[in-house]
């Protein structure tokens, strides 16, 4: 059994563990960021830069299989109606024309991130790939993974449809990109490909208008 000292040993351990308990819940947030800021300090651009690079290789691959599955669609419509269509629909979809070329079925249009995406939209696109992110660039840069995110900011999506006839009709295909207008706050140096889940939410969003107009669009008999 014991004695006075051994529990009044326990109940002091006892009392300074819910002690620390209540300050850790209340610091957390605190030591977090402050384990960031230590951990990126170690870690260098090269590894940055290798961190890059690695979700570069997945979304390329991610991009690649996307665009073969829904960036290509062939509609029974004559082609400069499908030209006419995909300039409206892009345009309604707060894109502007950068360069096109009606002769050759070309549109080049653009806009500020996460444009053809509303914020809503990239915020759910973003939850949805981010796990999978952080996972590939740990191996990188170690904790300070878990602290990365997708930024719209300093970014422009530029999309290039194309519009062409064949026999069944005309085919309009889509790709998109990426630019650079402003230096990224994080520190990462910029990716070169849109996460997947983004490029399936645009695709859908740009077909379901080239739809629309295609519905709203006149056909004399």
């Amino acid at each position: 059994m014991p004695g006075p000292a051994t529990g009044a040993g326990e109940w002091g351990a006892l009392m300074a563990t819910q002690v620390l308990s209540v300050l850790s819940g209340r610091w957390s947030a605190g030591w977090c960021a402050a384990l960031a800021l230590l951990v990126a300090g170690c870690i260098t651009t090269d590894d940055k830069r290798a961190a890059v690079e690695a979700i570069n290789k997945a979304f390329r691959a991610d991009y690649e299989a996307v665009l073969a599955e829904n960036g290509t669609r062939v509609y029974k419509v004559a082609r400069a109606e499908a030209y006419d269509a995909v300039r409206v629909s892009m345009a309604r979809l707060g894109m502007m024309v950068e360069s096109q070329d009606p002769v050759l079925g070309y549109v080049n249009v653009y806009a500020p991130a996460p444009h053809p995406l509303d914020l809503d939209e990239w915020r759910r696109a973003a939850e949805a790939d981010l796990p999978r992110t952080r996972e590939i660039i740990r191996p990188h840069v170690g904790l300070l993974g878990q602290f990365f995110n997708f930024e719209p900011a300093g970014l422009e999506t530029v999309i290039s449809g194309t519009v062409v006839k064949v026999p069944a009709g005309t085919e309009i295909s889509f790709t998109a990109r990426m630019r650079e207008i402003a230096p990224p706050q994080s520190g990462f140096p910029r990716r070169e490909y849109l996460p997947p889940t983004a490029v399936r939410m645009a695709l859908e969003k740009m077909w379901a208008e080239v739809e629309r107009e295609f519905k709203a669009t006149y056909r004399r008999p």
